[in-house]
């Protein structure tokens, strides 16, 4: 049943874990969301800038298409004022059947009426002479608008198409980097995979060594006096009988989650898991690991046995030692309580042992 509890402790870990390789990933991991928030942000501004450009092009576009119909209302006019000038002068070099200039003049039946029709002609080719300029220069101010409004389509549309191409170019580095991202996380998937089953052989394993040496315990203790002053014949202290059950109890509490502060089965850090075991032993501990350092008595690696206290990272850590190498305990924040080995890391940390007696 034990055995079953811890493989669903482990299980139920999830994603806790105190693998750094796992860290490593975690923090690539983050790395690349920071690089897709970084570039939602660029994008969102690309597509501020195409938007802007390509509403500035339909006002170009606008315009043409209005400057078109003003340019076609010119070019009618000329040709209708042209066409005006033509019948007023054929009109006038045709009264009285006179076909040319020296008609009008000859044609005159007094000095009064020569005047009249030299002022006449003078006055109709003046005006109209002012119309036809007037229609000329529209039509010249509606060309050059025209041609300017051109000019201004061509690099206005070339500026849409790098904001566009910009925007393609942004969206397609964040595919880039989701696909990075879901990569990286298959690859932790995986990684927390098969540390949860290399975790729960270990619990397994570990769980046949502590009823073992709980078994090698009870019979080696039997004759052995209990208390402060119980050692053995090389001189180091004896695990009091009625806390060789520390390890056994402790666990019991596999796969519970890691709470700062909390002492209780509804979550432990590593000191409180240590002082919450031994209370059930009726030993009273602080929830402190430096003041647990100065609890007890101290023990050298190669003689520890189940139940003693063991301590890592400059006191900043402490386990329950469960034998063949292994400890108990609650590692940090996003992980729950978990058997480790006493390698790696914790071996490069480890400060020392102590045992815990009445």
């Amino acid at each position: 049943m034990l055995v079953m509890a811890v493989a669903t402790a482990f299980v139920a870990a999830g994603s806790a874990t105190g693998d750094p390789s796992v860290s490593a990933k975690q923090a690539q991991a983050a790395s690349v969301m920071t690089q897709i928030r970084q570039l939602d942000a660029s994008l969102e501004r690309a597509r501020n800038r195409y938007e802007a450009a390509s509403q500035k092009l339909r006002l170009i576009e606008h315009s043409l298409t209005i400057n078109k119909i003003a340019l076609h209302a010119a070019r009618h006019n000329l040709r209708t004022s042209q066409r005006s000038l033509m019948q007023r002068l054929v009109v006038i070099y045709t009264t009285r059947d006179d076909q040319s200039t020296l008609g009008v003049i000859l044609g005159a039946t007094s000095i009064n009426d020569l005047v009249n029709r030299i002022e006449t002609v003078q006055s109709v080719s003046s005006q109209d002479v002012a119309v036809m300029n007037q229609v000329i220069g529209f039509k010249h101010a509606v060309t050059m608008h025209q041609h300017a409004l051109v000019r201004a389509h061509r690099s206005q549309a070339q500026l849409v198409q790098e904001r566009a191409a910009a925007k393609v170019r942004i969206g397609s580095q964040i595919g880039h980097e989701q696909r990075l991202l879901s990569s990286i996380k298959g690859e932790i998937a995986h990684m927390i995979a098969v540390q949860h089953a290399r975790a729960l052989a270990q619990a397994q394993a570990a769980q046949a060594q502590v009823q073992a040496a709980q078994a090698q315990q009870a019979l080696t203790l039997q004759g052995t006096a209990v208390g402060a002053t119980a050692s053995t014949p090389d001189g180091t202290v004896a695990p009091p009988s009625q806390y060789g059950g520390a390890a056994g109890i402790a666990m019991r509490y596999l796969g519970v989650p890691y709470v700062w502060g909390g002492a209780s089965p509804s979550g432990f850090d590593c000191s409180g898991l240590v002082m919450y075991v031994y209370s059930q032993l009726g030993v009273s501990l602080p929830h402190y690991t430096g003041a647990q350092w100065n609890m007890g008595v101290p023990v050298a690696q190669s003689d520890l046995q189940p139940g003693d206290l063991v301590f890592f990272d400059g006191l900043g850590h402490v386990g329950i030692y469960i034998g063949g190498g292994q400890f108990i305990h609650a590692p940090h924040t996003g992980t729950v309580v978990q058997v480790s080995s006493m390698s790696g890391w914790y071996a490069a940390t480890y400060v020392g042992a102590r045992r815990i007696i009445g």
